[in-house]
């Protein structure tokens, strides 16, 4: 009796698409300057604009922007999303899309050429008929100001041109910042040095972080997407050592 022929195996053709092996798709998460926009008026927004560009020109030229429009009382036809694009573009800021809104000014938006944004884990949903909401979920704000917060020692002076982002943590500094040098953190930032470049805390808009420095001369500083230039702080204490908290929506400059 012979043996039972050995099953062949099933193979099927492969088929890849043109230029597929050049290029990955992730996604990612990065920081973005937030225009919180007032008024719908280029010849309004643009000067002012202009004015803080001049100011801080390193932090501000070529800078990506999301507009936010949750403070905007006024229909889409009061906005010109075209030139305040055009304006924005032309001062070498990039704006590249827009958060919150209404439907109907988002849709105006991208009539402009600008992407609809979302935060992180967020989804843009258009309005639904009421329904019983439930219970809410209680929110944990995050708080660096424990002892027990992760941090990012960096025991080099940070060169000029170089950007160091401690995520989710402090950055403790033990050496010079220099000038057209940046610095963020999403927690406190501590420069046991001279802080002479651009300091960032809070950067996933915590409120609560705070920088400290002893010696404070920045170019820039910011804590939650609140800042103030070199030109602006002519009542802090210059070249003394400094500790920087919010307070509402203005900074306070402390000595230590």
């Amino acid at each position: 009796m012979s043996a039972a022929a050995e099953p062949k195996p099933i193979t099927a053709a492969v088929h890849t698409l043109p230029g597929a092996d050049a290029f990955r798709l992730r996604a990612g998460n990065f920081n973005l300057l937030v225009l919180r926009l007032l008024d719908g008026r280029p010849e309004v927004v643009l000067p002012a604009l202009g004015d803080q560009f001049r100011r801080a020109p390193g932090f501000l030229r070529f800078a990506p922007i999301a507009i936010s429009l949750d403070d905007l009382q006024l229909s889409p036809a009061e906005v010109d999303f075209a030139g305040l694009v055009a304006g924005m573009r032309a001062l070498d800021i990039m704006p590249i899309g827009v958060v919150g809104g209404s439907p109907a000014m988002r849709q105006a938006a991208t009539a402009a050429g600008l992407s609809t944004l979302r935060q992180a884990g967020g989804v843009e949903t258009e309005p639904a008929s009421p329904a019983p909401a439930p219970e809410p979920a209680p929110v944990v704000q995050p708080d660096f100001r424990g002892s027990g917060r992760s941090a990012m020692l960096v025991t080099q002076p940070v060169r000029s041109g170089s950007r160091i982002y401690a995520e989710g943590a402090d950055l403790i500094i033990t050496a010079t910042v220099n000038p057209g040098a940046e610095v963020i953190a999403d927690g406190n930032i501590h420069v046991y040095g001279a802080l002479r470049g651009r300091a960032v805390a809070g950067a996933n808009e915590n409120p609560d972080a705070r920088v400290f420095a002893l010696n404070f001369d920045p170019e820039l500083i910011a804590i939650a997407g609140f800042y103030a230039v070199r030109e602006g702080l002519t009542g802090a204490p210059i070249g003394k050592p400094v500790q920087v908290r919010l307070d509402g929506e203005a900074l306070r400059f402390e000595k230590l």
